[in-house]
C-alpha cells in the first residue's frame, strides 16, 4: 500500500502523462475491488437478516451504496438495524473512496502549479 499513497516529492518533476494513467488505473482498480468487497458485505447482511434472493440483496445493497436509499420495506428488526449500520459504512465508504481516487489528480494539477512557480523563480 506504501506505493498507492507515496507520489512525488514537491522537487521533482510531473511524472509522465502513461506513469499518471497507470497509477489512476490502480487506484481504480483498487476502488472496484473495495467497492465489490462492500456489494458483498451488503448482499450477505440482507440475503441473512431479511431472507432476499440475491437479486434482491443486490439491489438493496447497490441503491444503499450509491445513496439512493433501500427498495424493499424492511420487515424484521435485524434487517433494520444492518440497513442502519450498512447506510452509516456506505456514507463513509463513499467519502473515502471519492477521496481516494481524487488525490492523484489533485496532486498532479497541484504539483504542476508548485513546478512551473519553482521553474519562474529560478530563471
Amino acid at each position: 500500500m506504501k506505493g498507492l499513497t507515496q507520489f512525488e516529492h514537491r522537487r521533482q518533476t510531473v511524472i509522465p502523462v502513461h506513469r499518471f494513467v497507470w497509477r489512476m488505473g490502480r487506484t481504480l482498480l483498487i476502488y472496484v475491488g473495495l467497492a465489490t468487497v462492500g456489494m458483498a458485505i451488503g448482499m450477505a447482511g440482507y440475503m441473512s437478516t431479511e431472507g432476499m434472493s440475491a437479486v434482491d440483496a443486490f439491489v438493496n445493497a447497490a441503491m444503499i451504496l450509491s445513496g439512493m436509499g433501500p427498495v424493499d420495506q424492511l420487515k424484521t428488526d435485524g434487517g433494520k438495524l444492518f440497513a442502519g449500520a450498512y447506510a452509516l459504512f456506505s456514507g463513509l465508504f463513499v467519502v473515502i473512496a471519492t477521496g481516494f481516487v481524487l488525490a492523484p489528480v489533485l496532486h498532479r494539477v497541484l504539483h504542476s502549479f508548485h513546478v512551473e512557480q519553482g521553474k519562474s523563480s529560478d530563471d
